[in-house]
């Protein structure tokens, strides 16, 4: 067992020197010896970032590919060969995965008491996870996830949840990859709120919703803002009051439909969970002076969010989703153990 290496990982940085881990463009993924302040995880499942996800399967569609399947097993392989972690080289985000404890180095700073053999789910993103992929067994396109034969690491700084005993892990693994969402949105939501979720039907969006609703109360209002009026139930039956069918990047459409919705009083809260560009101006449109707007999405760019707001004269403050809260895979556990409506559609849309 090697000894010495940071507990940022900056070890395994192979390219550029000097840099941590996930900025970094190439990092060392040898796992024939780890480090002794370094987690060695046996992997089962990658569960990668939505718009991570849809950005590379498009572009594998665009290239001619027509088993998208096997086309992304091979990209897969193809990137971690290469780069050592899975980093969408266009988007910049990666995901997270879960698997079994294979070895704790002896100086690991252990945030959950586990042990060899454990399930666990890492909670930081697969851009900056040392991964080793062997074999890709399946790809669930419809689910952004890819069942692999592999091994990653987890640094000392790096946080991880072991895998609760009464859910199925691929259920478990859907809730944590988006974790960040339902907890940063119960922070920012207070009673009484206008709120307004562009994404609502997807699997950020639906946790956003139920916790929105909770903590705006009856004197508050959930907007839902989705393409496909077939999503209307679905954004319904988990919390929203409203529901808005439009693009997410039609601008003028959302500032219109939420002015009429709120009597020109706009959102005094936006949370952004879509998995597409150019989302920034509708979602700072949607939101009242001196409001806040939260994205969480991947697919954010801060240049056009600080560029944008500048450019229309919007007073909003923004958030960058940080994927991690304090207590966030509990809290994101919890809500679905509590909520049926939410239990019901993981399992519906997750479950094999």
């Amino acid at each position: 067992m090697k000894t010495g290496g940071c507990r940022y990982g900056t070890h395994r940085v192979i390219e550029p020197q000097g840099v941590l881990p996930q900025p970094a463009r190439v990092l060392n993924n040898d796992m024939s010896e780890i480090w002794d302040n370094e987690l060695l995880v046996d992997v089962i499942r990658l569960n990668v970032d939505s718009a991570s996800f849809h950005q590379i399967k498009n572009k594998l569609a665009a290239q001619g590919h027509t088993d998208l399947e096997k086309a992304f097993a091979e990209h897969a392989i193809e990137l971690t060969d290469r780069t050592g972690k899975h980093k969408n080289e266009d988007t910049g985000s990666g995901g997270m995965l879960i698997g079994r404890v294979a070895a704790i180095g002896e100086n690991f700073e252990m945030k959950d008491q586990i042990k060899v053999g454990d399930t666990i789910a890492s909670l930081v993103s697969l851009s900056l996870t040392p991964l080793k992929i062997t074999k890709v067994k399946k790809v669930l396109l419809d689910k952004d996830q890819v069942e692999i034969e592999g091994q990653a690491i987890i640094f000392s700084s790096g946080i991880y949840a072991r895998l609760p005993e009464d859910m199925d892990e691929n259920l478990a693994l859907s809730v944590l990859d988006v974790a960040g969402a339902p907890a940063q949105a119960e922070r920012l939501v207070r009673p009484g709120d206008t709120v307004v979720i562009l994404g609502a039907h997807g699997k950020s969006g639906i946790l956003c919703n139920a916790v929105a609703k909770e903590r705006a109360g009856v004197s508050g209002k959930v907007i839902g803002i989705v393409r496909n009026p077939n999503y209307i139930p679905v954004c319904t039956e988990t919390g929203c009051d409203e529901v808005i069918i439009s693009s997410a990047t039609d601008a003028i459409t959302i500032q219109k439909e939420v002015s009429r919705l709120t009597d020109g009083k706009m959102a005094d809260v936006v949370i952004n969970v879509v998995n597409i560009e150019d989302t920034e101006l509708p979602s700072i449109m949607a939101c009242k002076d001196r409001g806040l707007v939260y994205f969480f999405s991947m697919a954010t760019s801060f240049t056009k969010a600080a560029l944008g707001a500048e450019g229309i004269g919007a007073d909003v403050d923004m958030i960058l989703g940080n994927g991690y809260a304090r207590n966030h895979a509990m809290i994101s556990l919890d809500l679905l153990r509590r909520n049926p409506v939410l239990m019901r559609l993981f399992k519906e849309r997750y479950i094999d």
